[in-house]
């Protein structure tokens, strides 16, 4: 298994976030380590999060933001600041609330160990024979129509570019994150389409996979709300007018 180390953006999560299961993650897991971002959260989650590292300062990091900057902006400074002072193979960006279980990183690296040179890997939410993805309807046929209008802007064949666990390979870091996002909430898409700039569509279509999760549920609480979901169709829109037409 691949080095790994999990990025975690936290916004108030003080009440849900699973301290337990991390822990356990951990200690089962040698090749992973994991940073919480605090997205200047004020409900006491930096409590939380500084109980964790104490426990297992090796393996958990904290970087704390003194305001909100939004999940985007988090998971970027983030991911920068790891890529600089760690040696992961892969730095990947995980949701705080577990919705994707910890124990699914391992499917993640099964998958970019497939590839004989992966630069990314995307959890997707197919619900199929044997496994357990249980996602609300509207949420589901909202996620169709959204994953089909992210296809057509970015012309790649991506099923579920939302879901919130991925891995990204080291060497890729620095360009994929190395300037803010346009938008604050479907930067996974924007990341894709650097990601497609950079190397062209038949490398990234040769080196990125997506990895049918075995397990995923709906959490209630999501930061995510109607604002948000309905400013993604002019996000998307934006996505394509920026980087569409560096890619022609």
């Amino acid at each position: 298994m691949p080095s790994v180390c999990l990025i975690v953006p936290c916004y108030n999560e003080a009440r849900r976030l699973d301290r337990n299961a991390f822990q356990r993650f951990v200690d089962d897991t040698p090749d992973v380590s994991i940073c919480f971002v605090n997205d200047g959260s004020r409900d006491g989650t930096d409590a939380v999060l500084s109980a964790l590292q104490h426990d297992r300062p090796e393996k958990i990091q904290i970087i704390s933001l003194p305001q909100q900057v939004g999940k985007a902006e988090a998971v970027r400074q983030a991911m920068l600041q790891v890529h600089a002072g760690h040696t992961a193979e892969f730095i990947g960006y995980w949701d705080a609330d577990l919705a994707t279980p910890l124990e699914q990183v391992r499917t993640l690296c099964r998958h970019a160990e497939s590839l004989p040179r992966c630069l990314m890997v995307l959890g997707s939410r197919i619900n199929r024979l044997g496994a357990s993805v249980r996602r609300k309807p509207s949420r589901h046929y909202s996620g169709r129509v959204f994953a089909t209008f992210a296809s057509v802007t970015l012309g790649l064949p991506v099923y579920d570019t939302q879901c919130g666990a991925k891995l990204v390979h080291r060497s890729v870091v620095p360009e994929l994150f190395g300037t803010p996002f346009v938008s604050r909430w479907i930067f996974d898409v924007e990341v894709l389409a650097r990601l497609r700039n950079l190397v062209g569509s038949e490398t990234l279509l040769a080196s990125t996979i997506e990895a049918p999760l075995g397990e995923w549920r709906d959490v209630s609480g999501s930061n995510l709300g109607v604002r948000q979901m309905l400013r993604a169709p002019l996000d998307l829109w934006r996505i394509g007018r920026r980087y569409n037409r560096r890619s022609a």
